[in-house]
């Protein structure tokens, strides 16, 4: 009898990033990024990707990461589906992200993730619209 399969890369290294965002482990998160890595959270251009072009590279990770989560004082990731094929996953995804006085914004979207052989992420790609975000503002 065979044992279980082993969790596709693309797969585990999603659940490794919304372990490290949960936890707000920064140095966790960008252990999992490929020196090359691209992030677009959304696609597109946004207030967290500006340029519309993403953040390329590890020091734009870090970049992204300071910009972005380190402001907030927690992110909820409540996952509805997965898949994974080769060397990808995708997951339909709800994004609760708390802030000081205690705003939320809750984004519903697709997350891509792609690794390369040794399960680095080279891609995080949100595909999700701030139009169609749900900002409660406190009080």
């Amino acid at each position: 009898m065979a044992g279980p399969e082993a969790e596709p890369p693309a797969l585990a290294a999603a659940h490794s990033s919304w372990r490290c965002v949960r936890a707000r482990d920064r140095e966790g998160w960008l252990a999992l990024m490929a020196d090359d890595v691209v992030l677009e959270d959304p696609i597109g251009v946004a207030p967290t990707n500006p340029s519309g072009q993403g953040f390329r590279g590890r020091a734009e990770a870090e970049k992204f990461w300071d910009q972005n989560m380190a402001p907030t004082e927690r992110i909820e990731v409540e996952t509805h589906e997965s898949f994974a094929a080769g060397d990808e996953s995708a997951h339909v995804l709800t994004l609760t992200t708390h802030f000081p006085g205690g705003t939320t914004m809750k984004v519903h979207g697709i997350f891509t993730y792609r690794v390369d052989a040794a399960g680095k992420l080279l891609a995080l790609r949100g595909y999700w619209s701030l139009a169609d975000a749900v900002v409660r503002k406190a009080g």
